[in-house]
């Protein structure tokens, strides 16, 4: 993935729902397929921020994207089957759903941990990725190439101490994957894998590692190749494939 170049049309005619388009990977992800051609559909909880990078898009003189603000931490199955339908009407369309979207507490050892917000990582880490999939996937099944890229988390593939409900959801959100691809296999014009992006410099990152010095961590824009490989025609071999990526840019496959 290193090397890899996305054609400058790679994802012309496309639409593409990234969650969490307001900040981090997911701002970089979305800007990147604007800039390859698709029509980003814009999803986060505060508008502000989807705004921001709406204008930055429509500077570029890229498609022009749709912005849909879902808070996941309350949103129900009505809301993600509203969205469906809103996405069905406005867009005709949908090609591809990339989760960026994440819920994140301050690390604690397990006894400090709480239900309320055990439940509230699984809501947005777990829980949504599911649901809006499911809520979208008759659209999915009339796109002739449709792809579901899921963002995992280190301390989700593996767990260690302090990391508590953060790490079991996202180790959740591995289990999903497999039985998505399982439940998918077959279909040629249906494909699902997860990347997990190890440290890059977001938000997220610098309310994790708070004292890490953040110019020696890749940006956000570095791993836009990456997903655009695995949202456009390129990437059609590849389904229910975890796929880590090192240090160096190269990644592994499980």
């Amino acid at each position: 993935m290193k090397d890899y170049q996305a054609a400058p049309d790679l994802l012309k005619d496309r639409v593409i729902l990234v969650t969490g388009a307001g900040q981090g990977l997911g701002r970089a992800v979305s800007l990147a397929c604007a800039a390859h051609g698709a029509t980003v559909i814009l999803l986060g909880r505060q508008v502000g921020k989807l705004e921001a990078v709406y204008d930055e898009i429509v500077a570029a003189g890229h498609p022009q994207p749709a912005i849909f603000a879902l808070d996941l931490a309350s949103a129900g199955d009505k809301d993600y089957e509203s969205l469906a339908q809103a996405i069905a009407w406005q867009l005709k369309r949908l090609d591809g759903i990339v989760h960026c979207a994440a819920f994140f507490y301050n690390s604690s050892p397990l006894a400090l941990q709480t239900s309320e917000q055990w439940l509230d990582l699984f809501k947005v880490n777990a829980l949504a990725p599911f649901a809006l999939t499911r809520a979208c996937e008759p659209l999915l099944r009339q796109s002739p190439d449709a792809s579901v890229v899921l963002v995992g988390e280190t301390h989700g593939h593996a767990p260690a101490a302090f990391w508590g409900g953060f790490a079991v959801s996202k180790a959740a959100l591995e289990a999903y994957l497999k039985v998505l691809a399982d439940e998918w296999a077959g279909q040629p014009n249906l494909r699902a894998n997860l990347v997990i992006p190890g440290p890059v410099h977001t938000p997220q990152r610098a309310r994790s590692h708070p004292g890490e010095v953040k110019a020696d961590l890749p940006q956000a824009e570095d791993l836009a190749p990456w997903f655009l490989y695995l949202l456009g025609p390129d990437g059609r071999g590849s389904h229910g494939q975890i796929i880590l990526k090192s240090a160096d840019d190269t990644d592994e496959r499980r």
